[in-house]
């Protein structure tokens, strides 16, 4: 089996670790200083119940401590998990939207220009996780062998 894939740069390590540092961050958030903000962020369609709301929060701050350590320590786990994170970015960005099309005022985003250009950045993260943990260039030689 060829794990070519497996070796990442120097910069995609460093570019890792720092989206490694920025989940941990944001995870540390959701538990703690940013715990308000994150609950303006759950699509209203999933629940209005602020109850709910705290507990959706407080899960994905758990689930982004766990991709920060990952992304960081994970070693021979990167591949899959540039490839888990980047599809949990596909889940959250519904509450992107929610921001936007309901006009929420939160982490400084008070005008929807503003919120506009923040949809612009997730496909930036999932990009990101794949190509700096190797699981994009795993993902295209996947596909081409078929």
């Amino acid at each position: 089996m060829n794990t070519d894939y497996k070796k990442t740069s120097v910069i995609q390590n460093i570019l890792r670790i720092l989206l490694g540092a920025f989940m941990f961050y944001a995870g540390i958030g959701h538990l703690t200083f940013l715990r308000t903000e994150f609950q303006s962020q759950v699509p209203t369609w999933i629940t209005t119940d602020k109850g709910f709301m705290d507990f959706i929060v407080l899960a994905s701050g758990v689930v982004e401590i766990i991709f920060g350590v990952l992304m960081i320590f994970g070693g021979r786990l990167k591949v899959i998990t540039g490839i888990v994170l980047a599809i949990f970015y596909i889940l959250i960005f519904p509450g992107n939207i929610n921001q936007y099309v309901n006009q929420i005022d939160s982490f400084g985003l008070d005008n929807d220009n503003q919120r506009l250009i923040r949809l612009f950045f997730q496909p930036v993260l999932i990009i990101w996780a794949l190509w700096s943990t190797g699981a994009l260039k795993y993902l295209m030689r996947r596909k081409s062998k078929q």
